[in-house]
């Protein structure tokens, strides 16, 4: 049992990371991009916002389908448009097409975002779906931390778009590594039960459950929070900085690291204290790095052993908050747990998409825009933890 435990959060995990792993490893690549395709930051940022709008929105579609014929079909149909995308990115020959082929890429990588979390539901309630959750988050960070060091030693080898081939050879070891591991979660009955009706109705119920919409937006604005990060990182690290793409990519590393490390604790601390408390608690520590990290920016602190520190600590609060707020907002969700994935999914990169757009409009490449960025999304993060959770935690059982 254990076995199989490990087993489908490793699937899941991998599965989930092949998306995030197109926006990681062709991170220390911006610059050269942006100069190889004669466009500027904000032309550049934009492929990876288009990205993350397709990645998100496109789990209204994915989740209820995945409700409807089961979980595996819809991987097989994200994964081979994905894999098409890349593609598409790798031959493009202006900011404009790799642009198009950009939004491609990421509608097919909604799915294997959205449906492994609808399998964990599946298979899990509780804290024992707080254990999978983390454990396929130890697995997802393996993106943010191997990607970019992936990608800087392609491009030193080859050139920016070899990184696009490599993402499809990844995407196509997803679909060999679906059709022969992963079990088919989805039970015939349920998915005769589903259908359009029911997947409208299943908006309708969750777009009125202040509870789920409140949890989607604690980690939507926390998950906001690094993507503001991974969209000026290249610009402030590389070419303010100094760094190499091969340091930038240690250097980038060095927050995954902190943010799967503690999630690893979710399980024990949520048997002990609860997952609200939890949450709460986590928000906090997030909001008080990352206060500190801008207070001294603002006063003109421009030291990248600061901004390293701040943000190793806020990220590893962070670490317990995403996954723990995923299982809180689906608990009561079951029956239609393909839908809540894919609202909450498209809840959290849509918030990501416009606090990218907000804050490109005022980026330069140098930390203080970002950091203001950084920290908007974890302001915002805290208050609707302590607003939302306070009135429900007096009454959780802890071992929930």
């Amino acid at each position: 049992m254990q076995t199989r435990f490990i087993r489908n959060a490793v699937i899941l995990g991998l599965v989930s990371a092949i998306g995030p792993f197109a926006i990681d490893m062709y991170l220390p690549a911006l610059p050269t991009i942006g100069k190889s395709l004669n466009a500027d930051i904000g032309a550049v940022q934009l492929s990876l916002m288009l990205f993350f709008v397709s990645f998100g929105t496109f789990q209204l579609i994915f989740g209820p389908v995945s409700d409807m014929f089961g979980r595996k079909l819809p991987l097989y149909v994200g994964l081979v448009l994905f894999a098409l995308g890349g593609i598409g990115c790798a031959f493009a020959p202006d900011i404009t097409t790799l642009n198009v082929f950009r939004f491609i890429q990421g509608i097919g990588a909604c799915a294997g975002m959205v449906i492994p979390r609808a399998v964990v539901r599946d298979l899990h309630t509780g804290i024992d779906a707080a254990r999978m959750m983390s454990l396929l988050m130890l697995v997802f960070s393996i993106s943010p931390i191997l990607a970019p060091l992936t990608g800087s030693l392609v491009i030193s080898l080859a050139d920016w778009r070899a990184v696009f081939w490599v993402v499809t050879v990844a995407a196509v070891l997803g679909l060999v590594m679906i059709a022969a591991l992963l079990p088919e979660t989805r039970p015939q009955a349920l998915r005769r039960e589903s259908g359009i009706a029911s997947a409208l109705a299943g908006y309708r119920l969750l777009l009125g459950d202040v509870n789920f919409l409140a949890l989607s937006l604690i980690g939507g604005f926390g998950i906001a929070s690094f993507f503001v990060y991974l969209a000026n990182s290249p610009f402030v690290l590389i070419e303010h900085f100094g760094l190499s793409p091969t340091l930038f990519s240690v250097f980038f590393s060095i927050n995954a690291v902190s943010f799967f490390t503690v999630a690893q604790f979710t399980g024990k601390l949520a048997d002990r204290f609860g997952l609200r408390r939890v949450v709460r608690i986590a928000v906090v520590g997030f909001f008080a790095a990352i206060a500190v990290l801008f207070a001294l920016t603002a006063s003109g602190v421009d030291r990248l052993d600061v901004l390293a520190l701040c943000l190793f600590v806020a990220y590893g609060f962070l670490g317990l908050v995403i996954p723990t707020t995923a299982v809180l907002a689906m608990e009561d969700h079951g029956e239609i747990a393909g839908t809540a994935s894919a609202l909450m999914g498209t809840l959290h990169f849509v918030t990501g998409a416009l606090a990218v757009a907000a804050i490109g409009l005022i980026a330069d490449g140098t930390v203080l825009p970002m950091v203001t960025g950084i920290g908007a999304c974890a302001l915002i993060t805290f208050i609707l933890a302590q607003v939302t959770l306070r009135q429900r935690q007096a009454s959780e059982v802890p071992a929930e």
